[in-house]
């Protein structure tokens, strides 16, 4: 996702450990609150919350979250220090994994990949704000 420079924007480190998702989680929903954007909560946390898990369980690294407003979105962006591109695989209903990024799909606006060539990658999605946005 390219462009707009943001109105606001939070960026916070985690480390490579089991607490970081929901650290991950908390960093998101307060500073979504903080901007009068309660009803983006749940589907944010809920993309976090998976992108968080793809960087702990395949990067095995730290990751650093940075959450931006732009004009008519707001654009989450998880980085880790993997080369390794997520993908989409094909599950089975009993399936207990796997689902990720079926379920950004489905919950963003939009997402995808960004390399930058110095070993990690960006994974980013963005969720639509309603109506006029004073920043």
């Amino acid at each position: 996702m390219a462009g707009n420079a943001p109105f606001w924007s939070h960026q916070a480190t985690f480390e490579a450990s089991l607490i970081s998702a929901s650290q991950a989680r908390r960093f998101v929903s307060r500073h979504l609150i903080e901007h009068r954007l309660s009803y983006l909560v749940d589907p944010v946390r809920l993309v976090m919350s998976e992108l968080a898990t793809n960087s702990l369980v395949h990067a095995q690294t730290a990751f650093t979250t940075t959450l931006a407003g732009l004009d008519e979105t707001v654009l989450l962006t998880v980085r880790d220090g993997s080369l390794a591109l997520p993908t989409r695989r094909a599950t089975q209903t009993l399936d207990a994994g796997g689902r990720g990024l079926e379920i950004v799909d489905i919950v963003s606006l939009e997402w995808g990949i960004n390399e930058d060539g110095a070993g990690s990658k960006a994974v980013w999605a963005s969720f639509a704000i309603r109506g006029p946005r004073e920043f």
